[in-house]
């Protein structure tokens, strides 16, 4: 009981947290940096950060830790293999539209792709989620997928979300780090290194972030709280209902 309660102050955490990054993630690009369009102009690129927080951060952690909630332990899996499909399919357009809005700012103001550091780490974590979601479709959820494809993928599959999510991670605070250099060249008075507002409230949201991946982690780590094995009873159902322990 002691480890359930501790879960969910864990959990309420994780859900706090990842509503303070995409709240800041927006309000940082309303109050400092003029708002959103899809016209080609800087208020297109400004649906990069929004896009790749929630996207490649949030809702991809919040799928992570989905089947670590007790009150989805006593029922069917499959209903909640699905969900997490979805909140990763979901994840992983936001990622691909917040890719597309700054490659197309890039392109129609002459700006290079991909040269950055930051640019690097953002493309191969959203490349690898895309292939981490594949791999775990045809895995886990296609009827014809043996059980013994499964145990082989299972590990390698978990180890990759950890990495990703990592990944994601470093690629929206180096982000945040390079936005801030960029815009931040004014007067002494407003330059990055005098920590005006807009750089004190941005360091905040780079923050929030790495707290709400260490949340993450720390809940998909936690031995105790992971899904019980499966029921008798679930097993029963073959091949697309067969279960493991998550």
């Amino acid at each position: 009981m002691r480890s359930i309660v501790s879960f969910y102050i864990c959990y309420l955490l994780c859900l706090g947290l990842s509503l303070a990054c995409v709240v800041c993630v927006c309000l940082w690009n309303v109050q400092w940096r003029g708002g959103f369009s899809w016209d080609s102009s800087i208020l297109q690129f400004n649906w990069h950060p929004v896009l790749m927080v929630t996207g490649l951060v949030v809702l991809y952690g919040n799928g992570a830790v989905l089947y670590r909630v007790p009150l989805t332990w006593g029922q069917n899996k499959l209903p909640w293999k699905l969900v997490h499909a979805a909140l990763m399919l979901l994840a992983l357009i936001l990622s691909i539209v917040g890719l597309c809005a700054v490659f197309g700012f890039h392109n129609a103001n002459n700006t290079p792709n991909l040269y950055s550091l930051h640019s690097w780490i953002g493309i191969a974590a959203t490349a690898l989620f895309a292939i981490q979601w594949v791999a775990g479709m045809a895995g886990f959820l296609l009827p014809c997928s043996p059980m013994s494809l499964r145990v082989l993928l299972k590990p390698v599959h978990v180890w990759m979300g950890g990495t990703i999510l990592w990944l994601s991670i470093a690629a929206c605070i180096s982000g945040i780090n390079e936005k801030l250099f960029f815009v931040l060249k004014g007067s002494a008075s407003e330059a990055y290194s005098a920590l005006p507002p807009e750089a004190l409230f941005a360091n905040v949201l780079g923050v929030l972030i790495v707290a709400f991946g260490l949340v993450v982690l720390k809940i998909l780590s936690n031995r105790e709280w992971q899904r019980p094995d499966p029921r008798p009873e679930d097993l029963a159902y073959a091949p697309l209902l067969q279960e493991e322990n998550e």
